[in-house]
């Protein structure tokens, strides 16, 4: 977005100086033509920029001046960086923080960006949780979000699949993952995950932990996802899908299917699909009705047929 690069720069020259096209190209992954449009939208707009030709050349701004975006508490300059989610915000207890920092952010912008930011918000939003379902209750999210922002111990109640259903846990809660509408703790000192809205107590304690100064949040959930894939998807299934059952595959099966499959006939294709235990796998593939045959194991097609014939019998 233009408005977002405009800001960009300006707080790249207010933090680091004076800095060519080039760089300010790099640093904002675009061309060096789009940064001297830019740089002539900033003059157009009234900021005090200027920029010198030659090996020790750059932009820079007046000495002395700087845009206005102060006055940011801790709190809200924390919730600055969830406005792509403001659901998510306000679940955090962060929501009114958020929204005083958005207020102080456009009152310190331009006219030309604060056009652009009100356009933009009136045209997109973006909406974190899935289809179908009412959001989770999370009673304890707020206490859970308090001991990670101040790295404090916390002592809960969980209640988990498995006897005995409900234990006792100490969490060091290195961070949080919003997924699909659903909240994760990640908690420390070897990495576990678990469900926000599982927990049933939780009491803050005194103890401060430190978080491993390598550990990386974003790189841990890709790799508990795809190890979590990995425990799920233990077969394959041999089957012939039409072009309308093809379409509708999800996830790693789509994936799977755009790598292996092969045409058998006229909008036909046979590919081999990973799959889940066989009572999981037939539910997953009940839902494209006639659009899929299973070939293959003996027993998933002896299970489809088993259900297809179960169906007859009680719709004939």
């Amino acid at each position: 977005m233009k408005s977002s690069r405009l800001v960009s720069i300006l707080l790249l020259l207010q933090s680091r100086g004076r800095l060519t096209a080039a760089q300010l190209a790099e640093e904002l992954e675009v061309s060096v033509r789009t940064v001297y449009r830019d740089v002539e939208a900033l003059h157009a707009a009234g900021v005090p920029l200027y920029g010198d030709a030659g090996h020790d050349g750059g932009y820079q701004l007046v000495d002395g001046w700087r845009t206005r975006l102060t006055g940011l508490t801790t709190g809200e300059a924390e919730a600055l960086f969830l406005s792509a989610v403001p659901g998510a915000a306000a679940e955090l207890g962060l929501g009114s923080l958020l929204t005083a920092a958005q207020h102080k952010v456009e009152a310190a912008l331009p006219p030309e960006l604060r056009a652009h930011s009100a356009r933009i918000k009136s045209r997109f939003h973006l909406d974190a949780h899935g289809w179908y379902a009412d959001a989770d209750e999370v009673p304890y999210l707020t206490d859970v979000a308090h001991a990670v922002w101040n790295r404090k111990v916390l002592q809960v109640r969980y209640r988990r699949w498995k006897e005995p259903t409900e234990v006792d846990r100490r969490l060091e809660p290195y961070g949080l993952v919003l997924k699909a509408g659903r909240w994760y703790v990640v908690s420390g000192p070897r990495p576990v995950t678990y469900r926000v809205d599982q927990i049933l107590q939780a009491r803050a304690m005194e103890e401060e932990f430190t978080a491993p100064d390598d550990f990386d949040l974003v790189a841990y959930w890709r790799r508990h996802q795809e190890e979590f894939q990995d425990r799920l998807y233990t077969g394959t299934a041999l089957v012939r899908l039409t072009d309308a059952g093809a379409a509708r595959l999800t996830g790693r099966q789509a994936a799977a299917f755009a790598a292996n499959c092969r045409p058998d006939g006229p909008g036909r294709h046979l590919a081999e699909l990973p799959v889940e235990s066989p009572d999981v796998t037939v539910g997953e593939l009940l839902r494209l009705g006639a659009e899929v045959e299973v070939l293959g194991p003996a027993e998933l097609r002896e299970r489809m047929a088993e259900v297809a014939r179960e169906l007859a019998a009680r719709y004939s």
